[in-house]
């Protein structure tokens, strides 16, 4: 194989350390950003905040609550047990009594001679299991009995449904647990009643109707309506939950009224009694921006709780500059703080530059609300403002502005559009909200169905086929025509 030099021309771009570090800290959300700026002062002595407190960062819940701002509730649920948690005791120690007294929410003895720990002094949130525990605790149970309950109270999912049946349940024990407890599966069937006599009502139930007739018999025996609304469980659910009131009152041979009575009562049972239990991952925000109405119009203003005040160390400034043959790790940190300083201002002068543009597009929204909210998509700020859309992507993920109206995501205010007779365009957004008055103000016995939504939709000069009404009705969680049917 023959050698050769050749010469070639080419062009590629390379992101600068200050570029990479600008990118990064404009994709944070402020209480990222906050944990990123830490991680800087705790590694750069030539950084330092310009006061000596912490700044004054209002996070809210992401729902709406509590400071100046809303939160926004995140619903996570647990994932189910696979299989039994193996007790922490042997198995000729099966029958002690030192298992079946942890039940509780994790307190603590102190004989004073420890150091106070605050952390450990928090009140927590019970867990199902811990609450079912807690009450097994107080009966006059032998321990058997008690050890059977806890079996059964293992194997409970998050909503207090038992998962598997009687024998899957015996399998998942440990074999040093049977054979410490000697039993045998039928006698699980103890421990399952025990629990079902346990607040709240209606756990350890195998389903939903199982669960539902758990809470007739034992709350709503004495009640005139009990028997109706025990047939109507035990046989007629699926029609009850489809609706189909015509068939249900020929069938039961009762009228309205006492169908419309025992449907009221079945919808004061609690289809889910664990679900109230455990923790909950409550997500806060903060507001990047404040948005307030003035005599002049709308005005976006930076949120300065929200914005890290940073400066350089003078102190160590100054011994660099005495000191710069013996400071090159210093001079590193130097301009890295400094870029820091800069890249942190121009993120949150971004930030307020496309949050002006979007308020100043958006005012009828601010104005008049969801309705009145117009088509925009990432390009337009991007155009506007002389920016790239990635960065307006950057931008408008995780960055909150509070308003008269709450508090929003940016992108919150960008969505698709459909066209209107007038030549016009029309906001998703708008449509959903459209849509929801409708059904809001639409007659219980007469509910409209998506062809009559779209139809009415069509007359305001919207057009919107059926099947995109039903997909918006969907996303806001409103349940098709036959469910909404009332008597």
């Amino acid at each position: 194989m023959k050698q050769s030099l050749q010469l070639k021309l080419s062009q590629s771009l390379t992101l600068t350390p200050q570029l990479q570090q600008s990118i990064k800290l404009l994709q944070l959300s402020t209480l990222d950003l906050n944990q990123e700026i830490e991680r800087f002062l705790q590694d750069n002595p030539m950084l330092e905040r310009e006061d000596d407190d912490e700044p004054e960062v209002h996070p809210v819940k992401a729902d709406g609550s509590p400071a100046d701002m809303q939160e926004r509730p995140v619903d996570t649920e647990a994932p189910a047990p696979s299989e039994i948690a193996e007790p922490d005791y042997d198995a000729e120690d099966a029958l002690g009594d030192s298992y079946w007294n942890e039940a509780g929410s994790g307190r603590q003895n102190n004989d004073g001679d420890d150091e106070y720990d605050a952390q450990a002094n928090v009140a927590q949130v019970a867990t199902l299991r811990e609450h079912l525990l807690e009450q097994l605790g107080l009966l006059p149970l032998n321990p058997r009995d008690k050890a059977l309950a806890t079996l059964v109270i293992d194997v409970l999912d998050e909503n207090g449904y038992l998962g598997s049946s009687l024998e899957e349940i015996f399998e998942m024990i440990p074999l040093a647990i049977r054979e410490g407890l000697e039993i045998e599966p039928e006698e699980l069937q103890i421990g399952l009643q025990l629990v079902r006599q346990l607040e709240p009502c209606g756990v350890g139930a195998v389903d939903l109707k199982d669960c539902l007739m758990i809470q007739l018999d034992q709350q709503y025996s004495a009640d005139p309506l009990y028997k109706l609304a025990r047939t109507l469980v035990a046989g007629h659910l699926d029609l009850l939950a489809n609706k189909d009131y015509s068939k249900l009152k020929k069938t039961l041979k009762c009228d309205d009224t006492l169908l419309r009575q025992a449907q009221v009562l079945i919808q004061r049972l609690n289809p889910r009694p664990g679900a109230a239990f455990g923790e909950t991952d409550t997500r806060y925000v903060v507001a990047d921006v404040v948005v307030k109405k003035l005599r002049s119009g709308w005005t976006v203003q930076l949120n300065e709780a929200a914005m890290p005040k940073l400066k350089v160390n003078q102190l160590y400034a100054n011994i660099l500059r005495q000191h710069r043959e013996n400071g090159t790790g210093l001079s590193g940190q130097l301009q890295e703080a400094k870029w820091l300083i800069k890249n942190v201002q121009q993120r949150f002068d971004t930030i307020l530059r496309v949050g002006q543009a979007i308020v100043e597009k958006q005012q009828r929204f601010f104005e008049h609300g969801e309705v009145a909210m117009r088509p925009l998509v990432l390009r337009d700020i991007a155009e506007e403002l002389d920016l790239h859309e990635s960065t307006i992507s950057r931008v408008t993920t995780q960055k909150y502005m509070l308003t008269p109206r709450g508090i929003y995501e940016f992108k919150y205010f960008f969505g698709s559009h459909v066209d209107t007779d007038s030549g016009g365009e029309c906001s998703a957004i708008a449509i959903k909200a459209l849509i929801k008055q409708l059904l809001q103000n639409e007659d219980p016995k007469k509910p409209l169905s998506d062809s009559t939504i779209a139809e009415v939709l069509g007359k305001q000069g919207i057009n919107v086929a059926r099947r995109t009404v039903a997909k918006y009705r969907e996303a806001m969680q409103i349940p098709p025509v036959n469910q909404r049917k009332s008597l």
